[in-house]
């Protein structure tokens, strides 16, 4: 078996630093539709730099991005994207005078992907000199950079400086030769799809870089325009006559070639190792992805067998699927893959392969949560006529909890341990108030009092959650009772099975309330039995909300959550307006559960202070301090019950 033989500098900080194209990419939403058809964009990191780092540290590597983005939202996102990720970002500038680079893309069918890029005068490509800080290129193991940071004389300076200091401090230089002739000039502005211009004079300014390189990666066509040769052998012979890099060729559905000394006579004389075979929907990425993989092995000084086995996988990954950077794989999602690779041929129809990918991404941690809850409307129309007023005051009056929320995260310090539950038929103003800040947010879509369940918007829930922020958790209560009539637990399950269908499409998370119908007999383990129902039929919400239980019955929830979804986010005490003692005691009862995250209360924090402000007799002001000081008094029981152990327990 063929090595890769690496060696690098022991202590660096850093496994790669990536150079090269940062954009957002907006990737059309109709498939089959010409481009100028398409009605709608999902948006994306992307940018082959971008991605790459993007995907590295998504596979587990330390890996950073030294490039520019625009001083507009688009930057900003860019940067989160990467940071999110856990991607180093400290040598991410911000370009005051240009704008980030944007590509716009078709999928019109799985050979035709219509792209324009619209990178004239980018913040990536304006990278210069002053950006490249020697210190931070010699803290890596690898430097990474694309063929595009080469294209002209302001990013080739760039680049030739980033590759000096790299040399000079024993970090090894990987190229991506990353050919796109619409970035050097070779086609119409609008013509981002071709692929492949010969051209001696982009032949000869690569030939110029590649001594240079350790590791140089491309397609046959991209070797093909490093070399400039009749064909691919001839090609990677003429690469091979001006560096001494390991190459490797990517071949596609037929995997990839790795040549450390002489150019064979033919590719398959070479080391290869086979593709894996999957349905194509979108290859544009999967080199991206495939470059990522391929750097797992590398960088951890694994063998070539490893590295390509990597490195394919992910690019198949890639194909089958609709973005670049956000279908990266995670090392538990690429470790499955791998081991049913054979029988895989449409990854995106593995139902178990796309929960992995959902859950092991890296996502927000959520170890304590102390929610609000003002998501009831029928309550709220109640206390509005109840107290003679028009509910259009109902909007105004959830924007001012929201205000009280806001007060309470900052007195207690609360940032990352406290949220909101409302709704967006009298809420939806407060629900535009609290998004971006950081807060958990559930947002309710059942009809109130349904049963069978019934969603607030028709049976199209789907359709309505494509207006949501993604940051928005999806809350459904459902009375659900295991020992139902069949004929309507089976309608309950359909319409749970629908929701949590929509929301594996729209990306955003589900809670799931569960309390068992008031006209059927309810045994200690009820609730226990409907969850357990519910994941025998393949349902799996990030979150549920129960009420008040025994220990010994949170111990059998924890048990059950720990063999059945270890990814789940965790359970929530609901209230049912009970008194602060009550809800004391719940909280007391669940404090050794490893899965209760916190609490999500309404009517015992609103009801009382929303009917005096409703009726006039407290003002603004009032209403806030009112309804602060009993969420603020829940929250230090709620802790209390997980810092103080009971009398008894402490005598015992």
């Amino acid at each position: 078996m063929l090595n890769t033989n690496n060696t690098f500098a022991s202590g660096r900080k850093l496994d790669v630093v990536c150079i090269g194209r940062l954009a957002v990419d907006l990737y059309a939403q109709q498939i089959g539709a010409p481009l100028a058809d398409v009605s709608s964009f999902a948006k994306y990191l992307g940018g082959s730099s971008a991605n790459i780092a993007f995907g590295c540290a998504r596979l587990g590597l330390k890996s950073a991005m030294l490039a520019r983005v625009g001083n507009e939202h688009n930057g900003q996102f860019l940067t989160a994207a990467l940071a999110a990720e856990g991607c180093d970002v400290s040598q991410v500038k911000v370009d005051p005078e240009r704008l980030t680079a944007l590509v716009m893309l078709g999928l019109k069918d799985k050979d035709t992907f219509p792209l324009i890029f619209y990178r004239d005068n980018c913040a990536d490509m304006a990278l210069a000199e002053e950006d490249i800080d020697e210190a931070f290129i010699a803290s890596s193991k690898a430097l990474l950079i694309t063929g595009t940071h080469f294209s002209t004389q302001q990013v080739h300076r760039s680049s030739s400086l980033a590759l000096e200091y790299a040399r000079r401090n024993n970090v090894r230089t990987v190229l991506d030769i990353d050919y796109r002739p619409v970035l050097w000039g070779l086609t119409q502005k609008g013509d981002g799809e071709t692929r492949f211009i010969a051209n001696d004079g982009v032949t000869a300014h690569l030939q110029g870089i590649l001594p240079k390189f350790d590791l140089v990666v491309g397609t046959e066509e991209e070797f093909m325009i490093a070399g400039g040769g009749r064909d691919i052998i001839a090609s990677l012979q003429a690469v091979r006559a001006v560096s001494q890099a390991t190459l490797v060729v990517k071949r596609g559905p037929l995997g990839c070639a790795v040549i450390h000394g002489a150019i064979p006579s033919s590719l398959d004389e070479g080391f290869n190792y086979k593709g894996v075979q999957v349905e194509v929907l979108n290859v544009l990425g999967a080199g991206d992805a495939f470059l990522s993989g391929f750097l797992k092995g590398w960088l951890n000084g694994e063998d070539d067998e490893s590295c390509c086995r990597y490195a394919n996988a992910c690019g198949a990954l890639v194909v089958s699927r609709h973005a670049c950077a956000p279908a990266m794989p995670t090392p538990v999602e690429l470790a499955y893959f791998l081991d049913h690779a054979e029988r895989m041929q449409r990854p995106d129809q593995d139902a178990h392969l796309q929960r992995l990918h959902r859950v092991t991404a890296p996502r927000k941690t959520w170890d304590e949560v102390n929610v609000f809850a003002f998501d009831h409307r029928n309550q709220f129309f109640e206390l509005a006529r109840e107290s003679g007023v028009s509910e259009a005051r109902l909007p105004q009056l959830k924007q001012l909890l929201v205000q009280a929320v806001a007060a309470t995260e900052q007195a207690l310090g609360l940032q990352g341990k406290i949220g909101i539950l409302a709704d967006d038929r009298y809420g939806q103003d407060a629900l535009n108030a609290a998004t971006g800040r950081g807060w958990w947010i559930g947002r309710t879509v059942e009809l109130p009092l349904s049963n069978p369940l019934e969603f607030d918007y028709g049976r199209s829930i789907g359709s309505h959650l494509l207006s949501w922020p993604k940051e928005h958790v999806v809350k459904c209560l459902v009375q659900f009772h295991p020992d139902d009539a069949v004929e309507k637990r089976l309608e309950q399950e359909a319409q749970i099975r629908g929701l949590y269908d929509a929301v594996q499409v729209s990306g955003h998370e589900l809670l799931l309330e569960i309390i068992p119908p008031k006209d059927l007999p309810k045994a200690e383990d009820t609730v226990l039995r409907g969850i357990k129902r519910l994941y025998n039929l393949g349902i799996y919400p990030e979150w549920w909300k129960l009420e008040s239980m025994s220990a010994q019955q949170w111990q059998a929830i924890d048990g059950l959550i720990a063999e059945r979804d270890p990814y789940c986010r965790g359970v929530v005490l609901l209230g049912l307006a009970a008194p602060v003692e009550e809800l004391a005691a719940g909280f007391r009862a669940s404090r050794h559960s490893k899965t209760c995250r916190g609490f999500m209360v309404g009517r015992t924090i609103f009801h009382e202070p929303s009917k005096l402000w409703l009726q006039g007799q407290i003002d603004d002001a009032a209403l806030i301090r009112q309804v602060r000081t009993t969420f603020e008094k829940l929250i230090g029981v709620w802790q209390a019950s997980r810092s103080e152990e009971p009398a008894a327990e402490r005598a015992a």
